[in-house]
């Protein structure tokens, strides 16, 4: 099957049209390129494939780092500088996709491409050949375990753990079969902790790491939520901070506490999160400071909205709950600081707010090189 590459869309797939009319989602593809690919899904409308030849590259296509690097990290076949633009392009459509015509600041980065994950999870592959395990990721849009001597997104220290857990799996003769996972987590230190998951049991208690940010210390379970990428976080920390003109802040889905904790530990601050494990730690980073920690989904606690505040909002992947966005609307607080993983989402909900809020900027941070995976800063004020 061929395709001419038209751009990149937030799926990370270069978007090409076939000779029928259907669209055609590709991996392994960039904007102006022709290729040929093997269709992983066919549907009516589109098909999903990964391409396998490339008739004309790209200027900006350059040689992949791993060979598995299509599980990991597929923008691996970008120059950085491609990359940074294409991420800026994308949110830029995600706004104007909702009717929002916005230019996003310069996507920001701390220039480190490689080696940045402070968390890994390997999949376990048997090879009957040798008898052995190896680490393993599954195959972009199967469920297929692909082997891999080499990966180069997560840090050296976690690639070194989970090899020697591998190794002592292999002198003892054990089976794939039996573990879903290993999952490796290191601090900023260098320090490792995590374990293997094993099949139908619970998974095990794991030693807490503890990291600093801009200052402040934070604990967290390796198993739990924490920023992946904490030199690019500090910097969207840093930003954050200069955006908070309220002595009263709601940080809300805050996960350990790490926003609100680190720009308003010295405010009238006020934290939800309803994940238990990630509430007990956050009660923890919050002792010694009159931070309020509450324990409850964020869009059932609206009364703790207020018209002198600051809120900052930091919600997964779904974007906020549409009783939240309402009730923001109504109370108006003064700014709204939204952190997103998702601009797709992040657009949507902002574009239920432009009534009563004006968008001071938007900037995209690379918390994930390498991927097309994108963390998104709009700072929104009261008009």
């Amino acid at each position: 099957m061929f395709a001419h590459i038209m751009k990149l869309v937030p799926g990370g797939q270069g978007l090409g049209v076939l000779e029928d009319g259907k669209k055609a989602f590709v991996w392994n593809a960039l904007p102006g390129e022709k290729v040929e690919f093997n269709i992983t899904k066919d549907k009516r409308s589109y098909c999903e494939g990964i391409a396998y030849h490339v008739f004309n590259c790209s200027e900006h296509r350059i040689m992949p780092k791993d060979k598995c690097f299509l599980a990991t990290s597929p923008w691996q076949i970008m120059d950085y500088a491609y990359e940074l633009e294409q991420k800026r392009e994308l949110v830029r459509e995600c706004f104007l996709q909702n009717h929002i015509l916005i230019e996003p600041e310069p996507t920001k980065t701390d220039n480190k491409d490689f080696f940045y994950r402070n968390k890994m999870e390997y999949s376990l592959y048997w090879n009957n050949d040798d008898g052995k395990i190896y680490p393993a990721f599954h195959e972009r849009g199967t469920h297929r375990k692909v082997p891999i001597e080499q990966s180069s997104i997560e840090r050296p220290e976690i690639w070194a753990k989970a090899s020697e857990i591998i190794a002592k799996l292999n002198a003892e003769h054990a089976e794939a079969r039996k573990y879903q996972s290993l999952l490796i987590r290191c601090d900023q230190q260098g320090n490792t902790s995590g374990d293997l998951f094993v099949n139908g049991q619970p998974h095990p208690t794991m030693a807490n790491l503890t990291d600093k940010l801009c200052g402040q210390e934070y604990s967290y379970s390796p198993n739990g939520f924490f920023q992946i990428n904490l030199p690019v976080y500090e910097m969207v920390l840093d930003h954050i901070k200069q955006h908070i003109s309220t002595n009263k802040v709601l940080d809300l889905y805050s996960g350990v506490g790490s926003i609100g904790l680190t720009v308003a530990r010295d405010k009238e601050l006020t934290l939800v999160e309803v994940n238990g494990a990630a509430y007990e730690e956050m009660q923890k980073n919050a002792e010694g400071t009159n931070a309020k920690c509450i324990l409850a989904k964020s869009e059932d606690v609206t009364e703790y909205i207020a018209p002198d505040q600051t809120v900052i909002l930091d919600p997964p992947r779904a974007g906020c709950d549409a009783k939240l966005i309402e009730k923001l609307n109504e109370i108006k607080p003064k700014s709204i600081i939204y952190l997103s993983c998702n601009p797709i989402t992040q657009a949507r909900d902002i574009a239920m707010l432009q009534e009563n809020y004006a968008i001071k900027e938007i900037t995209p941070y690379n918390f994930f090189p390498r991927t097309p995976h994108i963390e998104s800063l709009a700072i929104l004020v009261r008009k």
